[in-house]
């Protein structure tokens, strides 16, 4: 179900609508930019903005919105519970600092930012508790194997709609995202191009220069066409507005399969398989 524009929704397992391509707002840090940015992404089309607690910057993304004046229906906002908030208990209170940082009520979707072994439970039935209260719309992960959702399904009254994981060319996560499209869950994309890594390819130069289209765009569309949900970011205005203008092309059967063998499991980030107990890796 590939989306035709920035406009475009897609209906989500529990009834809701999630824009079919997001923004991140990893690294915005300071109010200056983050004015600029989002004004920026929002007169691209964007209506998704995806923050985090880690980020630490979900009280200048809501000093932004409320600068701009966006209207809060029209907008789809996104943040992730950290791995020291985690715990009901802790989740809770963490979620209500969440949503004072960013001058809303609700949050349409929230995710557990990374799996924690001694809350895993507990913080997804937080979770559920925040959605019950109306603090929260829809919930997910991020960063979950098909290891952790089994494991979850177990005792959860109800499943993630959301899988936000690292997936881009060099990781492209198929057999990930074989179980989340079969359980009715979408899989989202951070670092959707590879910190850039991915955009020196040159198979993928070679695919996007006969599409008159940019590395970076051909990348974004592959994802499209895979019913991935990618969250692009960008400081600068002409690639937050370049990575919008990918709906007036669409990659063949084979230039889709010649992407797809480019995958080496690269990881840029961490590695999920690995635990993390109250914020600390081992």
């Amino acid at each position: 179900m590939t989306i035709k524009n920035l406009a475009s929704t897609r209906p989500l397992a529990d009834g809701n609508a999630i824009p079919g391509m997001g923004f991140g707002t990893y690294l915005l840090s300071d109010q200056e930019t983050m004015d600029a940015t989002i004004k920026t992404a929002w007169d691209a089309g964007y209506r998704l903005f995806d923050t985090a607690m880690l980020y630490r910057n979900e009280d200048i993304l809501g000093t932004t919105l409320q600068n701009l004046q966006i209207p809060r229906q029209e907008l789809f906002l996104t943040s992730k519970v950290a791995e020291v908030a985690q715990g009901y208990d802790e989740t809770l209170q963490a979620v209500t600092g969440s949503l004072k940082r960013l001058q809303t009520d609700y949050l349409d979707l929230l995710l557990i930012h990374w799996p924690v072994r001694e809350h895993f439970f507990d913080t997804w039935r937080a979770l559920e508790q925040l959605k019950a209260n109306g603090q929260v719309k829809s919930i997910g992960v991020s960063n979950y194997t098909v290891a952790h959702l089994e494991l979850l399904a177990t005792k959860a009254k109800e499943m993630p709609v959301i899988n936000q994981v690292e997936y881009h060319p060099y990781l492209n996560q198929q057999a990930l995202n074989d179980f989340d499209t079969a359980n009715h869950i979408i899989t989202e994309a951070w670092s959707p191009l590879g910190r850039r890594v991915d955009l020196a390819d040159p198979m993928i130069a070679k695919i996007a220069g006969h599409h008159n289209k940019s590395v970076a765009q051909t990348i974004l569309r592959w994802e499209l066409q895979h019913d991935i949900l990618p969250i692009p970011k960008s400081q600068h205005a002409e690639r937050i507005r370049q990575n919008a203008e990918v709906f007036d092309f669409t990659l063949s059967e084979d230039e889709m399969t010649m992407i797809d063998l480019l995958n080496k499991n690269q990881r840029n980030g961490n590695e999920p398989e690995i635990v993390y107990e109250t914020g600390k890796q081992y």
